[in-house]
């Protein structure tokens, strides 16, 4: 009797999510879904754009490491919805729109996102083994050749790790966009709320991290397919060797 009721419970928990008439219309999950994507893929992009050629840079030339042990480190402590809110009351009024609350949300994620794809391009850069750039020296490739030939590609396994971990963060935090009104799978949690809906809740949350689990193989893939073999330890299945045609010997 207990386990039929808690089969009952259960089922009533999941009837938002498996409830086919919250999959369409201009609400529905799919539409949720990319909203949620869309913030964090242009959070991501920007983040990208701004944290990898710095951490490049720092990399290379040593200069700035400031940066990193401080500024990366105080971004990581800021609270996100608090911050969220100062940049709505400070942005919005100079945007009659919608961007007006698009720009702060974007703005947190992407601050959110800088440290970690910034502290791990400048890790990969400086742990490339000295010896490989002397001797990328010695056969007389310049700086940038030195960079993109053998820095960037020995530095990309911890890069894409910084971009994968920055991105779960992304879309974890994503949520708070609803809590100014936004898109995204954040309104399932913020509605779900108002409405004491704990089955709508549970939806939110369950595909907040089904969406994280994934783009998290997703990059585990790409690393493993794009990164060197000689650096991931993996062996790479070459074509067999021809065989040579044995000659029988002929006599007379």
């Amino acid at each position: 009797m207990a386990d039929t009721v808690d089969s009952q419970g259960r089922g009533i928990m999941m009837n938002y999510l498996f409830n086919p008439a919250h999959w369409t219309g201009a609400d529905g999950i799919p539409t949720l879904i990319g909203e949620h994507l869309l913030y964090s893929l242009i959070a991501l992009g920007i983040a990208a754009v701004i944290a990898v050629p710095l951490g490049i840079y720092i990399g290379v030339t040593g200069k700035g490491v400031f940066l990193i042990a401080g500024l990366a480190n105080a971004l990581r402590a800021l609270p996100s919805v608090g911050l969220l809110i100062l940049l709505v009351l400070l942005i919005s009024p100079a945007f009659p729109s919608k961007m007006g609350y698009i720009l702060p949300s974007l703005i947190v994620l992407v601050l959110l996102a800088v440290p970690p794809i910034l502290t791990n391009t400048y890790a990969g850069v400086r742990a490339v083994d000295a010896a490989a750039v002397d001797a990328a020296k010695g056969m007389g490739f310049r700086t940038l050749k030195i960079l993109t030939d053998v820095q960037l590609p020995c530095s990309l396994p911890l890069v894409l790790s910084g971009v994968r971990s920055a991105l779960l963060q992304i879309i974890s935090t994503a949520t708070i966009a609803a809590y100014i009104s936004l898109g995204g799978l954040g309104r399932l949690l913020i509605d779900g709320k108002a409405q004491n809906d704990y089955s709508q809740m549970l939806a939110g949350a369950i595909l907040v991290a089904l969406l994280a689990l994934f783009f998290d193989q997703l990059l585990a893939f790409i690393t493993h397919r794009v990164v060197s073999p000689g650096l991931t330890r993996r062996t790479v299945k070459s074509a067999p060797a021809p065989v040579e045609a044995v000659k029988t010997p002929v006599t007379v």
